[in-house]
């Protein structure tokens, strides 16, 4: 009989708070990180975006350690993971893992010529190291869908009997790098960016830093990982299909694994970029889905696009969302900008959710859905 696999602790550093309670409470404030910056080493002019205030940083990750030599981003995600790791009471032995998802990782230690720390396995081994975990770190970098498939992957570990518990770490900072290919793309945003909006013009870029415990034991369980897909389109490297291939078939795949049908979702955590094509391509997919009519938003409009943050932060929220019954507006959006109908979440209200969907896409065409049930 193939393993049951739950959700047992979240967290997330972000710009409107530092754990799960406070961007909650902002989220249903309607209170977003996105803000305009003039910080002339990361962009030649202003621009908008959600970024994690430094001196806020320093002081919470200060009561963790006296240690001063971790960059931003281990900061971040050392913060995220250390108090359910600690709540957890999970022994970090051979039967634990852990991952790490990040599309960019230390990439700005590359404008001082410091190669190493730009590794991806080396940021995995230096916040592993930090926690003693027992196991070899391993690290899940696959664009924007980075964050959600790490649960993915996490769920079928689990199911093939490699481990019992597995940590997972997601996170992504705004850097020079990351800004100056987002422009050069011209897919950035004068504005606070409005997913699935008429009057949307790109992306907002965010940081962030979120963390689950994807476990065997049904014990403290909040949430059960139902089933997953993860297909590439192949379209192109950064273009996603026009017809929403990789998504439909990862979202078919999903509902497959989880044995329930379209309209047995009740909520749906969407990519929503609010770049034109995203947008559009989500919508299609889910209409060949019969998925139109589920509420759904986007949290880009919040915290802006985290990268490889952004899947496993939306899950959180989103786990949340389903734990205390309710529907957060998908800031930014007015009137509908995309050729099929959806059911864009344009107030906060109550609704009973019971299963919700996940999804996210990025470059590449990599695509990924997974489905979640809540536990009774």
């Amino acid at each position: 009989m193939i393993k049951e696999v739950y959700i047992t602790e979240t967290n997330c550093i972000t710009p409107i708070g530092f754990d799960v309670a406070s961007n909650i409470k902002n989220i249903g404030e309607e209170v977003s990180g996105i803000q305009l910056h003039d910080k002339p080493m990361l962009f030649s002019v202003p621009f908008y975006a959600s970024i994690i205030n430094d001196v806020d940083l320093d002081l919470a990750f200060a009561k963790v350690t006296s240690a001063t030599n971790y960059s931003r981003l281990e900061k971040m995600m050392i913060l995220a993971l250390e108090p359910i790791i600690k709540k957890s009471k999970v022994i970090l032995n051979e039967r634990t893992a852990f991952i790490l998802s990040t599309t960019k990782g230390n990439v700005t230690a590359l404008e001082n010529h410091n190669i190493e720390p730009a590794y991806l396995d080396q940021l995995a081994k230096i916040i592993a190291n930090f926690f003693e975990f027992k196991t070899e770190p391993i690290v899940i970098s696959n664009a924007c869908v980075s964050g959600i498939l790490a649960v993915s992957v996490a769920k079928r570990l689990i199911q093939a009997e490699m481990y019992d518990n597995i940590f997972i770490v997601a996170g992504d900072e705004v850097s020079k790098f990351v800004l100056s290919g987002f422009n050069s793309f011209q897919a950035m945003s004068d504005l606070p960016c409005k997913p699935y909006s008429i009057n949307r013009t790109g992306v907002t870029l965010g940081e962030a830093a979120a963390a689950v415990l994807v476990s065997s034991n049904k014990e403290n369980a909040k949430i059960k990982v139902r089933g997953d897909g993860s297909i590439n389109d192949a379209n192109h490297i950064s273009g996603p299909s026009r017809t929403g291939e990789g998504l439909y078939r990862s979202i078919q795949s999903a509902l497959a694994e989880a044995r329930i049908k379209s309209n047995q979702i009740d909520y749906i955590s969407a990519h929503g970029t609010a770049t034109p094509f995203n947008d559009e391509m989500e919508a299609i997919a889910l209409n060949r889905l019969g998925l139109e009519n589920v509420p759904m938003n986007s949290l880009k409009g919040f915290y802006g696009h985290t990268l490889g943050a952004s899947g496993l932060l939306e899950t959180v929220i989103g786990i949340q969302s389903a734990l205390e019954n309710k529907l957060f507006v998908s800031l930014g959006f007015d009137t509908i900008g995309v050729s099929q109908p959806i059911n864009v979440i344009e107030k906060n209200e109550n609704r009973n959710i019971h299963y919700f969907l996940k999804t996210a896409s990025g470059f590449g065409g990599c695509n990924t859905a997974v489905v979640f049930e809540k536990v009774n």
